[in-house]
């Protein structure tokens, strides 16, 4: 008897570990593998992918713990390309990369006017 309840108690537990919210998600797509990393809350923190040698590759988007946007980028093995957009409060930071050097950076906030239509 004493068995019987030690092996449900131990499904129990690996039933609720095996369900974590929070566990990072890997799904292979040809040669690129998609990462999905989660905050301790459950929400998305970033998404993004790896090519065949383990290299950052494509679009990265990264979430704060409330599901806000903070960061858009894209990877080229490994190093950041063209341009990113980091989000803090009611600034928008436009970074140019080439080749993981900055190149340009431009701020904005909600009082900045990027274009008037007349």
């Amino acid at each position: 008897m004493k068995k019987i309840v030690l092996v449900i108690v131990m499904l129990c537990v690996g039933f609720t570990y095996g369900q974590d919210k929070t566990q990072t998600k890997l799904e292979k797509k040809g040669d690129l593998t998609i990462a999905t990393y989660y905050h301790d809350n459950g929400e998305v923190q970033q998404k993004g992918a790896f090519n065949a040698d383990g290299k950052l590759q494509g679009e990265w988007i990264s979430f704060d713990s409330e599901g806000n946007k903070v960061a858009l980028g894209t990877y080229e093995a490994g190093k950041k390309v063209g341009k990113w957009f980091f989000w803090e409060g009611d600034s928008l930071q436009e970074v140019d990369y080439i080749d993981s050097r900055i190149v340009t950076v431009n701020k904005w906030n909600n009082k900045t006017k990027v274009a008037v239509n007349k």
